[in-house]
């Protein structure tokens, strides 16, 4: 874990202001902007890329998955800027995760989180977040299957953050792992059974 350095007060204000930016919605927003549609009314009704992708728009995934990378990403490195803290770049980022699971605007009920994963991991400590990236990339091109390739890399990033020298991290990516983990429960059903969509696939 990072040194505790940063006050309670300020804490609080950085998990709200983290939480308000991971909530946005970008999937629905460029899907709707593009005229795509509803995105929660198509595929698999998930609000990130992958499910994008299945508009048959690769575009518009390319700016979902930047833009749901993206505010994990500027969560961290905002607060990191204002305080100068690893203990509040962290808060930052858990708060930005769970508003793009969790967010306020669509009652709750929000995505799976890989790519906000992988933006904090990016921002948070860059040699992480590459090492997650291309875990997702390689399982990703071998499988097809974006669920595995998610959590695959999940699994292995505590081992990054280990290896590359970046230990405070290791809590943070448990808790983060965990929660991409219990997301996909129902894709973890779908791979034991054989019937998990592929990549560009309509599932």
């Amino acid at each position: 874990m990072p040194i505790l350095e940063t006050g309670a007060g300020t804490l609080v204000a950085i998990a709200v202001l983290g939480y308000l930016l991971g909530s946005i919605p970008f999937g629905v927003l460029v899907t709707k902007v593009m005229g795509l549609g509803d995105l929660r009314k198509i595929g698999s009704g998930n609000i990130g890329a992958t499910n994008v992708l299945r508009t048959g728009n690769k575009g518009a995934a390319l700016a979902t998955l930047l833009l749901d990378g993206g505010k994990g990403a500027a969560a961290v490195l905002i607060a990191r800027g204002v305080t100068g803290h690893e203990d509040a770049a962290q808060v930052a980022g858990l708060a930005a995760f769970l508003g793009h699971l969790f967010p306020v605007w669509l009652g709750f009920k929000g995505g799976k989180g890989v790519a906000t994963f992988l933006g904090t991991l990016l921002a948070l400590a860059w040699p992480v977040g590459i090492a997650a990236c291309l875990t997702w990339l390689v399982t990703a091109v071998v499988s097809r299957i974006s669920s595995l390739s998610a959590l695959v890399a999940a699994t292995l990033s505590v081992a990054w953050a280990a290896v590359l020298g970046q230990g405070h991290m290791i809590y943070l990516i448990v808790i983060l792992g965990t929660l991409v983990f219990w997301k996909h429960l129902p894709n973890i059903e779908r791979l034991k059974a054989g019937t998990e969509p592929r990549i560009g696939g309509k599932g």
